[in-house]
């Protein structure tokens, strides 16, 4: 089947307030890539670009920010990955588009996962928007902007030029919201109705946006996937002032910030890494990760959401395995009888634990062998559990979902970390251990239903899911998707605390084990 492809002088051509912009045409959608936002100096303040003459091929994507240390490609059948060209010069953005009218279509805004340390827009294969544009007839919006110590290193004690640097990418992605304000109806979005959705840390910056004042009004909705992490993205105690004075001294140059401001990013980097286990340790500043002062009011739970933002409906969910998916486990769960499942939680995991545990988890999840609770995730659905609880006392708009589907990896895995992206963007197809016969069409059509469905209206709700009421603090009504999607009430309530208490410290020394594992 051939497909249709236009590129030419004179097609997708937009007016940005900056100026022109040209993109392409493919298969009925209109794509721009690595559109200029802004423009900043290490460490300090994104401003608007200057104007430009003539018309911008927008046609390639932008640089992505450069990372602390190159990633080692790992486990790429479950998340493949696209690895992408690095520079500091990093605020641009993708769109995809049904088409450049007056449609003012809704517009969703995705932030990319990696904590605040990593990752970039473009860095999953399946964040490409292609199929939500085409299918959902929305806009579609990926954002890069600055991490780790170029986005997030509070050097506020260098002076007023200096207020915000614990908080640069995150000013990057109020500074991409602007412009979105002031251009996107002219690439067929409508300013007034933009849903911000991002996992793992992508998610947490949709938090980080509720908590900062200067995105107010820039954004109508938000979607959190695995992105409630609790202290788990603390920054540490103390301001940045330290942490510089002792990156200056091990690259050798005096306590004079203008060459930090100039050191190669490489030499950075390096000089940090070698400093940073040190001020971990102790929990000091390490920067990476949102700075609270003026800028941003801090994490709600440690100082409540803000007001001004209580209105704004919030869809905020968890994968049952998140990071235990990845461990290897010391057992084959295929062709494994219940009553093995059981033995295998009992050896794993203690008499006690396996005691107080598995009635809980029988009653949570019925249909799955005793043997998953090994893998249940609760380091994110925890901390998801109290959020919700805290954002619904606001407002009758929180909703909660967990995506419960076994993938076929290794003969049956619990859903991985990243595992529900692929649904959510309608890309299955690009994923190939997503595939499961009679079910992954389903499950992406209820699940892409739902965030359409919600940048739409703010409500989840349509004809392929059961009726999806919005949470309170009593009830937590959990959309639980997976091949029978079911709404359940305070499932897994009591399960998930007590999961934590008891399998926490063995889940913390197999992740770190596993991590240095990989690393080589």
């Amino acid at each position: 089947m051939a497909h249709n492809f236009i590129c030419n002088e004179d097609t997708a051509v937009v007016q940005t307030k900056q100026g022109k912009v040209r993109g392409y045409i493919y298969d009925d959608v209109t794509i721009f890539k690595g559109i200029p936002y802004a423009k900043a100096a290490r460490f300090h303040a994104p401003h608007p670009l200057k104007p430009w003459k003539g018309v911008m091929e927008t046609t390639s994507y932008g640089y992505v920010c450069p990372l602390l240390e190159l990633p080692k490609p790992t486990g790429e059948l479950s998340v493949p990955h696209r690895y992408w060209v690095m520079n500091e010069d990093c605020q641009n953005l993708n769109i995809w588009t049904p088409c450049c009218d007056a449609g003012k279509r809704p517009v969703l805004v995705w932030l990319h996962g990696g904590g605040y340390e990593s990752g970039s827009a473009i860095e999953h294969i399946a964040y490409d928007g292609e199929n939500m544009c085409r299918i959902g007839q929305a806009v579609v919006v990926s954002v890069n902007h600055r991490l780790n110590l170029l986005g997030y290193f509070d050097l506020s004690a260098y002076g007023e030029e200096y207020a915000d640097s614990g908080n640069a990418g995150t000013q990057d992605l109020v500074a991409a919201l602007k412009w979105i304000q002031d251009n996107i109806e002219n690439f067929g979005g409508d300013p007034g109705n933009v849903t911000l959705f991002g996992q793992s840390g992508g998610g947490d910056k949709v938090t980080s946006l509720l908590q900062t004042p200067a995105a107010d009004g820039l954004y109508a909705k938000g979607v959190n996937m695995s992105g409630v992490l609790g202290h788990r993205l603390s920054c540490g105690e103390g301001d940045g002032q330290e942490l510089a004075i002792a990156i200056m001294a091990e690259l050798g140059i005096d306590d004079d910030i203008k060459e930090l401001e100039a050191v190669p990013y490489a030499e950075l980097a390096q000089a940090y890494l070698r400093i940073r286990p040190e001020f971990m340790a102790a929990g000091k500043y390490i920067g990476c990760a949102p700075y609270p002062n003026a800028f941003y009011k801090g994490s709600p739970e440690t100082v409540g959401f803000r007001g001004e933002t209580a209105h704004i409906p919030l869809l905020v969910g968890t994968v049952y395995g998140e990071f235990s998916s990845f461990l290897p486990s010391a057992y084959k769960k295929q062709g494994m009888t219940d009553e093995e499942g059981v033995q295998a939680v009992y050896k794993a995991a203690g008499a006690e634990a396996a005691d107080k545990l598995l009635p809980y988890f029988r009653e949570a999840y019925p249909q799955r062998n005793p043997v998953d609770l090994l893998a249940l995730d609760f380091l994110f659905r925890h901390p998801a559990q109290q959020f919700i609880r805290q954002r619904s006392a606001l407002n009758h708009c929180t909703y909660s979902y967990l995506f419960n589907q076994d993938l076929p990896l290794n003969g049956g895995t619990p859903p991985w970390h990243c595992a529900d992206i692929p649904f959510v963007f309608h890309n299955t197809g690009m994923v190939s251990a997503t595939q499961k016969e009679g079910v992954t069409d389903k499950l992406e059509a209820q699940i892409f239903g739902s965030i359409i469905a919600f940048a739409f209206t703010g409500d989840p709700n349509h004809i392929g899911i059961p009726q999806w009421p919005a949470s309170s603090p009593q009830e937590e009504q959990t959309m639980v998707f997976g091949e029978d999607t079911k709404l359940r009430c305070n499932f897994d309530a009591q399960l998930v605390p007590l999961a934590e208490r008891y399998l926490s410290e063995g889940f913390e020394k197999m992740l770190a084990e596993h991590a240095q594992e990989v690393q080589h």
